[in-house]
């Protein structure tokens, strides 16, 4: 493998020299970062002491949303070079080729990384779920370092298999659950680590997103538009006639073949603070008590209760995490205890309003109660320690954030950085937040968990959502 010497630079700058031919407005990179759910003062570089002085040749498994995000973000340093990208719908790349406008586009996958094998270090999968685990071990079986999107996988086992072939292989790779390395998810980190709560009891975790529908796919085969490759789409997929609007673009989360539901599209980012603060491993056992799916969509107001293994920042032998999704939220009695108090009433003829404040962020986030006080992990905000009055003066850790990206980046070529979310952290937490796409269609039922075995020990029929089947022509060997 050869690499292109750079001249060496002390900064990681936000976007491409001026001088750069694959140079996008900054403007740019920021307005599609903060569509893609990243506050603003995420997006800040550090100096490092050794800056990478090779070419980090690059390629990108999707064009659009959050995959022109990643490309962005993963570009914007000066030792990056975007060789190619693969996208099914020609109709999305009109960005891509006005910023990169020498990169070669595959419409395949797999032509990509048969044509391209030897010019390439690194890539980025950033497609819809079902399409993670066939590209990235595709990749890594070719030696390549991985930064995949998250959920890791569409399912369990494919997340085991990519875990232990990049641990394996000593590869570099990093999830996409970027909030992983900003200040705020560090600093709740830190508060339960230093003690600030005491131990943990139990943690209650939530978003309000409503990825999940109702019924059959209308009865109809719409004209497949001619910027899109609805066979290569599909992937491993069973073949189905194409429904305008009703899996590509945006709406293929809802769909148990293609997405993972709320709980796969937010659950990795929203436990992530809580599963790295408690150390937490493999569940012992989990429990739905929220609707199920049907025969083609996730439901949403989900409610799934997971027992993990105690460890030396909880309470008892075992600790209970709680998910709640759509309208769903913890107990009134357990929002309470991270509502701002009611403020003093005005005095006569003020006119200030008395109207109770509401809990900040209350759309997504999570309440980690402990023995000494409680902890409010909003997403994506400044911690917050319950009692007010208790924890009026308590400091917050002073931790820094780094750029997500970059580290993974930085890391591929030999740098200072390492990335913060490789697969051996990041693939336990996808499993455990997938095993509830398991629980779900067993709802009210008690599932026993056994991760060494990846199996379910008391409930043989949900060993059959473990590990997916794909349709002949498209299994990956390994998968």
């Amino acid at each position: 493998m050869s690499f292109t010497t750079l001249a060496p630079t002390a900064l990681r700058p936000l976007y491409l020299p001026m001088n750069s031919p694959a140079r996008f407005p900054r403007r740019t990179f920021l307005k599609t970062i903060g569509a893609a759910g990243l506050a603003a003062p995420f997006v800040t570089r550090n100096l490092i002491s050794a800056p990478p002085s090779r070419v980090l040749r690059h390629a990108s498994f999707g064009s659009a949303g959050m995959a022109w995000a990643d490309i962005q973000a993963i570009c914007s340093n000066p030792f990056v070079k975007l060789v190619a990208v693969a996208e099914v719908d020609l109709s999305r790349i009109k960005p891509l080729k006005e910023n990169f406008p020498d990169v070669k586009v595959y419409r395949d996958w797999r032509e990509l990384l048969n044509k391209e094998a030897k010019n390439l270090d690194s890539v980025n999968v950033s497609t819809p779920d079902h399409m993670h685990a066939p590209i990235a071990l595709s990749a890594m079986q070719l030696g390549k370092h991985v930064y995949c999107q998250k959920p890791l996988t569409h399912d369990i086992h494919e997340t085991r298999v990519l875990t232990q072939f990049a641990r394996e292989k000593k590869l570099v790779t990093q999830m996409g659950i970027q909030i992983h390395s900003q200040k705020v998810y560090r600093q709740a980190v830190a508060l339960v680590h230093s003690g600030a709560i005491g131990k943990v009891k139990e943690v209650h975790t939530w978003s309000s997103k409503k990825w999940g529908d109702k019924g059959r796919p209308p009865e109809k085969n719409d004209p497949v538009p001619e910027s899109l490759n609805w066979d290569l789409w599909l992937g491993g997929c069973a073949p189905r006639p194409y429904i305008a609007g009703y899996y590509h673009p945006s709406q293929w989360r809802k769909r148990l073949d293609f997405g993972t539901g709320t709980f796969g599209d937010m659950g990795c980012h929203i436990f992530d603070p809580v599963f790295e603060a408690l150390a937490l491993t493999a569940p012992l056992s989990l429990r739905s008590d929220g609707p199920a799916p049907d025969q083609w969509n996730w439901a949403i107001d989900a409610r799934i209760r997971y027992v993990f293994p105690g460890t030396k920042y909880t309470e008892g032998k075992t600790v209970s995490v709680t998910w709640y999704d759509g309208d769903q939220r913890p107990p009134a009695e357990i929002m309470r205890l991270v509502t701002p108090p009611k403020p003093a009433e005005p005095a006569a003829g003020t006119g200030t309003s008395t109207k109770k404040k509401q809990i900040p962020n209350d759309n997504q986030g999570s309440i980690i109660i402990g023995t000494k006080g409680v902890l409010h992990v909003p997403h994506i905000a400044t911690p917050k320690l319950y009692p007010v009055e208790k924890f009026k003066d308590h400091p917050m850790p002073e931790v820094a954030g780094s750029h997500h990206w970059s580290d993974w980046a930085e890391a591929c070529v030999g740098g200072a950085a390492k990335p913060l979310a490789p697969f051996d952290y990041s693939g336990p937490l996808t499993e455990s937040v997938l095993l509830g796409s398991v629980a779900v269609r067993f709802p009210h039922t008690d599932l026993q968990w056994n991760s060494a075995k990846l199996r379910f020990e008391n409930v043989k029929e949900a060993n059959a959502f473990v590990r997916r089947q794909y349709r002949p022509g498209w299994t990956v060997a390994g998968l």
